[in-house]
């Protein structure tokens, strides 16, 4: 007897999650765009949203049509970022997308002072990172499958592999992250995530009521509309090879 109302339960909660990635990914789009050019062939930054929003099954109309929100020729908007503060002293970056800062700041302060968080100044955290292009591999471990992902990246001109919780991570400087992208999948290798963002530069434990508080405070403002991206420094447990 329960059994329609699981099922249908269920398919709700995809649709909601599926809906949630698609704005997520046709915001990527738009900054894209408004951060380049309209063809994703001459900026790879946009090409790199276009060829994650159709891994996702997104269509070309919908694509088109956030390439043209982002080229101005429908709507207006502009980049925004935060800094601040999460519980345990974990440095936030916090892009967002809006066509009302007013609104959005309001929002983000308002997720973060709920949260144990506070809103900091601009270049308060920003020194804990480094931007840089990041490419992750499923290896699950396997030191063969590592090894792979490691020639592959160094003959690209990657800098760096970082093996943990079962992922061999590719670095490499923005500049060069379409050129080694373009070279690991020549060499037949599919990254699950790729892109060019914030690396902190050291890791942060976090634990108890502090993990607690931040794991809510990361689903806040990762709902909020105008939210496209945030970058912390904090280490959790998943990371660390944990549950």
């Amino acid at each position: 007897m329960g059994r329609g109302p699981s099922i249908e339960g269920r398919k709700n909660a995809e649709d909601a999650k599926r809906a949630k990635v698609f704005t997520k990914l046709i915001r990527e789009i738009t900054v894209a765009t408004r951060a380049g050019v309209a063809d994703p062939a001459s900026n790879p930054r946009l090409r790199a949203a276009v060829d994650k929003a159709l891994a996702a099954n997104m269509t070309k109309d919908t694509i088109e049509r956030a390439i043209k929100r982002g080229s101005g020729a429908d709507g207006a908007g502009e980049e925004m970022r935060y800094e601040g503060y999460g519980p345990g002293g974990i440095a936030l970056i916090i892009d967002c997308f809006t066509d009302n800062p007013v609104r959005t700041v309001a929002d983000v302060r308002h997720a973060l002072t709920k949260h144990g968080g506070n809103l900091g100044t601009s270049g308060s955290v920003a020194f804990q990172f480094t931007r840089c292009g990041e490419l992750a591999f499923a290896t699950g471990g396997d030191a063969a499958q590592e090894e792979k992902v490691l020639e592959a990246a160094l003959e690209a001109g990657a800098d760096d592999v970082v093996n943990e919780g079962g992922e061999s991570t590719v670095l490499c400087a923005p500049e060069n992250f379409e050129a080694v992208q373009q070279a690991l999948i020549a060499a037949g290798l599919s990254a699950e995530h790729a892109g060019v963002g914030m690396r902190p530069n050291n890791r942060v434990a976090v634990s108890g009521e502090a993990l607690e508080a931040l794991t809510t405070l990361l689903d806040k403002l990762d709902a909020l509309d105008d939210v496209s991206e945030v970058y912390h420094n904090a280490l959790l447990p998943a990371e660390s090879g944990g549950g």
